[in-house]
């Protein structure tokens, strides 16, 4: 049976050590003013969609992101757009629940590597998620 014991290293610079936890798996994200969050009207019949296809799956990202129920990511997007000063309306849980199965979230819960930097962009072009250094 193998007894060697694992190496223990002393830390001797504790700011940095403190600064490097509380950066690890730092999360970013960049929302463009002059994004078009609210769908333009089709013309086709029936009911018009309020939502880009954008909105719906930034939502979705986050949920997957964060593992959150479908109302806790209304609530974590509300308070996002609070923090940001944005005056945009947040898709509610039914509506995200409908679309979801038409829109796939841009984060799958197997390409999370907590050890890295996030950073998710809202623009006007769509949403992309890169990490640290892209």
């Amino acid at each position: 049976m193998n007894t060697e014991s694992k190496s223990r290293y002393k830390t001797t610079n504790w700011s940095e050590y403190n600064q490097a936890l509380r950066q690890r798996g730092a999360f970013t994200i960049w929302f463009d003013p002059q994004m078009q969050w609210s769908a333009t009207p089709t013309g086709k019949k029936g009911r018009q969609p309020t939502y880009t296809d954008i909105a719906i799956q930034f939502a979705l990202t986050i949920r997957n992101l964060f593992q959150l129920a479908l109302r806790q990511t209304q609530g974590f997007i509300q308070s996002l757009f609070q923090m940001a000063h944005l005056d945009w309306n947040v898709p509610d849980f039914s509506t995200l629940s409908r679309r979801a199965d038409k829109l796939q979230p841009l984060l799958h819960k197997s390409a999370k590597n907590p050890q890295e930097d996030l950073h998710i962009l809202v623009d006007s072009t769509g949403i992309k998620v890169t990490g640290d250094g892209e």
